[in-house]
């Protein structure tokens, strides 16, 4: 079983001055899941910039999983193992890994992964510590087997949000020292404002009309369906929705924009390799979301391209859009508050520019994918096993 946690993350600022010295890492990140999301896309974003640093990283994930087709096509170290779910073959499978490859860190990402990573290590005579990153803000169940995860297998947990972090502590009463917000980072320097004429003309939109834009995976929780509604009152202002993004709900979705009959003004663009012109080509963005958020990677993205955002305060998204400043912030399940925003914008070329503006210089300041790395390498020494 894990040794309990070291008292105390270094600082960040004396961090980046440390990392020159510190000992190489050996990372291992494992991901259960078989979707693809902002989740994922961090876990690739991380893996990366960790091997550019210098440090040893594999990912471990099942054979059919989107990432581990996406973790071979950027060339990162990646084993497929049967572990899309808890079963006796899953974790005999991480076991014998994780007996044949001493790592220094073990970061695991959903539930059936931290799982097969904490019962394989009760069998190994050295076991690798164990960070826990946490990615949405659904509730952590309060049963003594999960609390015997988060608090005794694990040696620390890291959030996307500080809310998260809030939840874990005050609601399911874990250690606060063990606990560490760092949000996504993106790469400030691809996202940016672009021309809009000619993104459109590359991704063939119209060039005389607004475009309102979301990419997320298709999922309920999204919000895409009170999106769409919130269309169908505009239909008047020749506005076109762009949905980037494919998932479970892509069926739901085509349903409901023929019920309302606007297949003239939406469409569905589908999961797209770049998603930079996309956001380039747009006026506005919207995440309707009413659950399970961190601090989504789309919204920074579209921030940082200086789009005017409006979403909701749900999960962690306030850390990054404070209303009337950096984004608008309307209630979750309210499409008629959608509307409203949307038409706001669109009829205040002034307010797009001043929130774009602003979001730009937030997102920059404390959302960069370096400060993101500086953080989680802080983390992984603090917490790496002793030699």
């Amino acid at each position: 079983m894990p040794a309990p946690a070291r008292a105390g993350l270094t600082a960040v600022s004396e961090s980046v001055a440390e990392s020159v010295s510190s000992p190489k890492l050996r990372i291992v990140h494992t991901e259960a899941s078989c979707g693809w999301g902002g989740q994922e896309i961090r876990i690739l974003s991380e893996a990366a910039g960790f091997l550019r640093r210098g440090h040893g990283v594999h990912l471990l994930c099942p054979p059919q999983a989107h990432i581990y087709d996406e973790a071979r096509r950027r060339g990162l170290p990646v084993t497929a193992l049967p572990i899309a779910r808890k079963s006796l073959r899953g974790l005999l499978a991480m076991h014998r890994w994780l007996r044949a490859n001493p790592v220094d860190i073990v970061n695991t990402h959903s539930s059936t992964d931290a799982w097969l990573v904490a019962i394989s290590a009760l069998m190994l005579r050295r076991p690798p510590p164990m960070v826990r990153t946490r990615h949405i803000s659904a509730p952590v169940p309060g049963n003594s087997a999960t609390r015997w995860l988060y608090t005794r297998a694990t040696r620390h947990i890291v959030t996307t949000g500080e809310r998260l972090r809030e939840t874990l502590v005050h609601e399911n009463g874990f250690p606060a020292e063990r606990i560490t917000s760092i949000p996504t980072g993106i790469d400030t320097e691809k996202f940016v404002p672009g021309d809009k004429a000619a993104a459109r003309r590359q991704l063939r939109l119209p060039l005389d009309v607004p475009i309102i834009g979301i990419i997320a995976t298709l999922r309920s929780w999204k919000g895409h369906r009170y999106l769409i509604e919130a269309m169908a009152p505009l239909r008047h202002k020749n506005m076109q929705l762009v949905i980037v993004g494919d998932g479970p709900q892509r069926g739901a979705i085509q349903s409901q924009v023929n019920e309302l009959n606007l297949n003239n003004q939406v469409i569905l663009a589908g999961n797209q390799p770049d998603v930079l012109p996309w956001l380039q080509a747009l006026d506005i963005f919207v995440l309707p979301s009413y659950a399970n958020e961190g601090v989504p990677q789309a919204v920074l993205q579209a921030m940082a391209c200086g789009l005017p955002v409006v979403t909701t305060p749900v999960g962690s998204i306030g850390e990054a859009v404070k209303d009337e400043d950096t984004g608008l912030v309307v209630q979750s399940h309210c499409t008629s508050c959608l509307s409203a925003a949307i038409e706001r914008l669109m009829s205040s070329p002034d307010l797009r520019q001043k929130l774009g503006t602003a979001a730009i210089q937030f997102v920059q300041a404390n959302f960069g994918i370096n400060r993101m790395l500086d953080r989680m390498e802080a983390v992984f020494q603090e917490n790496r096993a002793l030699p």
